[in-house]
């Protein structure tokens, strides 16, 4: 989840690897468990070609509504980004590896929705730019509901969201997008909820 914690922009954390690119020890030193090898989740439209040019686009969730998490309370809403000093926090507190892998390939400027989770409707909200900036408000919240009707319908006919590891990943934070993904979820904010 996201803090209100500072960081250099633009400083991209190292990807450290081993042999035959498996991950090695995390930054984080209190993690014991540090060691990841190549997982084999589904592979999404975006995520096919791992370790190169990833996405750069992107969905990030996070929880809108108080939840206390070892005495801290996790909540981080879309109105909190807004609220942050030039629009801007620092995404921390992944702790699934697959997604915090996620996390340190993204770039500058590359566009993400702001997911709303773990709240009586999830759904997208807006949109921002990693190094997570607010860039505006979606036209329309875009529910769960919606979006999943929708890859019901494209797993039958071949479309965009056939494969969108919001449905084949649900569990992953940070989850990249393909362009065609991110193209047709922006349509949906122009049209009436279906």
């Amino acid at each position: 989840m996201p803090r209100a914690r500072k960081r250099p922009a633009g400083v991209v954390r190292p990807d450290k690897k081993g042999p035959e690119g498996k991950r090695t020890k995390t930054e984080n030193p209190g993690d014991t468990s540090a060691k990841v090898e190549n997982s084999s989740f589904q592979e999404t439209s975006a995520s096919k070609d791992c370790g190169k040019n990833l996405s750069s686009y992107w969905l990030m969730k996070s929880e809108p509504e108080s939840r206390l998490e070892k005495g801290v309370d996790v909540k981080f809403s879309i109105e909190d980004l807004k609220a942050q000093p030039k629009q801007t926090a620092c995404w921390d507190g992944v702790r699934n590896y697959q997604a915090r892998n996620f996390l340190r390939a993204m770039k500058l400027e590359e566009e993400a929705f702001f997911y709303h989770s773990n709240c009586r409707e999830p759904g997208i909200v807006g949109l921002m730019k990693v190094d997570v900036q607010f860039v505006r408000m979606m036209k329309r919240f875009i529910p769960l509901a919606e979006l999943k009707t929708h890859h019901q319908a494209h797993r039958a006919t071949g479309g965009p969201l056939q494969n969108m590891a919001l449905f084949t990943r649900q569990r992953l934070s940070v989850q990249p997008l393909s362009r065609e993904e991110f193209d047709f979820i922006l349509s949906l904010e122009e049209k009436e909820p279906s």
